[in-house]
């Protein structure tokens, strides 16, 4: 969610200075705060970039960062200030984030120079078959399955936190959720993003009453400008505190989870058919993070590292970057940089369609799909004067062959867009890249009732049927089986030393835009700020590639089309945060200058 109520630019060294001047007057302007908050003079302006000291945190959102940012200025660590900045993105990004979701946490330790993950990936109850969303042997309407209790999988993200900061945090949980707790009580400022992210979803959030009446106050929209309080989730915080996690996982928390997820409340007079779900008390019980190994590759001499299955993420990322270091993409015009960039990313997602799944019941080949002979064995796919037809096959990371495939090529399912990333690093030199998720915009539509949190509905991010019955689909859903996920926090290395992390939102479009936000920095010299707000492209091995209106407009897809692209106008593909180390010792942080109204990146100190 943004806030553009609050938009300035704050002043950066004089290198910067060309980049601030890129974002938009209206970004520039701080509109009046409302509310308890408006008295507050540590309330910051929204900027998309922050220079300084102390550490950095960057989001969607200004009250978020702040958040992050008081934690850090209190002594806490990277850890703490992302689970704060999370919690907080839980009062103000309450459709793309929250108690009731899941996500992936990496996380970069300046102590031992090394990098961990944690997958907090949501799963499905332990009664899920490969069935879970046929009926009559037929996959029911997607729509259908979105808004019902049978989409919700066992919430990842209060593990998530718990885990984060006991492996590697300083601060207890009940500290770090202060803050939060704060902003949920007195409330944020509701801003043009959030009314209509609101208004999409107002028929479905009128069907829940327990959704409506924290979303729809008074039976309507909320006005822009005014304060929305969210009671229920302070109290949820208090009680997450005061009890720990095990209040979801083994408490009152995750008993009213279950009974809201077996028995939607659903208003009367509604005509929407809401199908119960199967989450049990077991389910929540039986609940871990798994602490995975990162994928890593190395490009132009840096380290890359990112999150493994069962998230797509990682493998599907390393695989592009080492198809794209052939070529000099420094060198080439902007129309042969775009196809290369594209097709790589094509033939990438070719490979993600049928190798990645759950490592815990797929055999996922991530030592080839990240590898440089595999990668090479793809590159030859590509020519420069005329671009491949997909849906394109994959090849085999097991047994690579020049130029070689297997099986049939098939489309990429599609998977919610509506998700947020925040990126965070302390004043000893640890980072933390976090991307969280309910998945659609609102989840399943279904908050808990007296709780303050929606429900995610991450289970469609299964297949619902074999994308291709003549070959094994590793995503088909499964008893206590994690789907899979294109969300992709990155962190960049040279010699043990952080570079550069960044992550988005997005659905499958997370994987191309954190793809094209690293090769615009790394191989085109574009500040972090600038690589961000570039316009994206998106090929996900598909018939056409997702342009964002500044190229759709532009005369390089005419040109691209030339080759044989073809194309599809998407307003706005991902929401990008990051952050990056200066050779003189002080952070960058990094956010969007105008998707979803703007990002909030924040430093401790602007000053040594």
């Amino acid at each position: 969610m943004s806030n553009a109520r609050r938009l300035t630019v704050l002043g950066v060294t004089a290198a910067l200075a060309g980049s601030l001047m890129a974002v938009p007057a209206a970004a520039r302007t701080a509109a009046p705060r409302t509310g308890p908050a408006a008295q507050d003079p540590a309330t910051p302006a929204k900027t998309p970039v922050a220079v300084g000291y102390g550490g950095a945190v960057a989001s969607v959102d200004a009250d978020a960062s702040a958040a992050g940012i008081e934690v850090l200025r209190k002594g806490g660590n990277a850890v703490d200030a992302a689970v704060a900045t999370a919690a907080a993105l839980g009062v103000t990004e309450p459709y793309s984030s929250g108690v009731g979701g899941g996500g992936y946490f990496v996380y970069y330790d300046a102590k031992t120079r090394s990098v961990r993950t944690l997958d907090g990936r949501e799963t499905a109850p332990r009664s899920a078959t490969k069935d879970l969303f046929l009926e009559n042997g037929k996959p029911i309407p997607f729509a259908d399955a979105v808004t019902s209790g049978l989409s919700i999988g066992t919430p990842g993200t209060p593990a998530t936190w718990d885990s984060a900061l006991k492996k590697w945090g300083s601060r207890s949980l009940g500290q770090v959720l202060k803050p939060a707790e704060k902003l949920a009580e007195h409330g944020f400022t509701v801003d043009e993003t959030f009314r209509k992210q609101t208004a999409d979803n107002e028929a479905r959030f009128r069907d829940f009453p327990a959704t409506a009446a924290l979303f729809l106050p008074g039976g309507k929209l909320p006005v822009v400008g005014s304060t929305l309080k969210n009671p229920d989730l302070a109290r949820t915080y208090r009680e997450l505190a005061a009890k720990g996690v095990g209040a979801v996982y083994h408490g009152a928390i995750g008993r009213d989870i279950v009974r809201t997820v077996q028995r939607p409340q659903v208003a009367a007079g509604s005509t929407r058919k809401v199908r119960p779900g199967h989450l049990t008390p077991a389910d929540l019980a039986a609940y871990r993070t798994v602490g995975h190994q990162p994928t890593h590759t190395t490009y132009r001499g840096l380290d890359v590292y990112g999150m493994a299955p069962s998230s797509s993420g990682g493998t599907t990322i390393a695989e592009a970057l080492n198809i794209l270091e052939k070529s000099d993409l420094s060198h080439l015009s902007e129309q042969q940089f775009l196809h290369r960039y594209l097709e790589a990313s094509r033939i990438a997602f070719a490979d993600r369609g049928r190798w990645v799944g759950d490592p815990a019941y797929e055999n996922v080949p991530v030592k080839g799909l990240t590898s440089k002979r595999f990668a090479a064995s793809r590159e030859c796919l590509i020519n420069d004067d005329k671009a491949l037809t997909s849906p394109l096959a994959p090849g085999d990371p097991r047994h690579p062959t020049p130029c070689g495939s297997t099986g049939k090529g098939v489309p990429t399912t599609y998977e919610g867009e509506n998700t947020t990333h925040l990126t965070v690093a302390d004043k000893w030199g640890n980072i933390v890249s976090y991307t969280l998720t309910i998945e659609q915009t609102g989840g399943s539509g279904i908050a808990v009732p007296g709780r303050g949190f929606l429900l995610n509905n991450e289970l469609t991010d299964f297949s619902f049927t074999p994308v291709d019955p003549a070959v094994h689909d590793p995503n088909l859903p499964g008893s206590g089986k994690r789907p899979r996920s294109s969300i992709s926090p990155t962190i960049v290395l040279r010699h043990g030393q952080p570079v550069l992390a960044l992550g988005s939102p997005g659905g499958a479009t997370i994987v191309t835009t954190v793809l094209q936000t690293l090769v615009n920095h790394l191989d085109r010299g574009m500040p972090l700020v600038d690589a961000i707000a570039a316009p994206r492209a998106s090929q996900r091995n598909a018939a056409a590639t997702e342009l964002e209106p500044a190229l759709w407009n532009s005369p390089l897809r005419k040109q691209l089309e030339a080759l044989g692209h073809s194309f599809t106008q998407n307003p706005e593909i991902g929401a990008a945060t990051g952050v990056q180390r200066l050779p003189d010792g002080r952070w960058l942080a990094a956010a969007e200058k105008v998707r979803r109204g703007g990002g909030s990146a924040q430093v401790v100190d602007p000053a040594p």
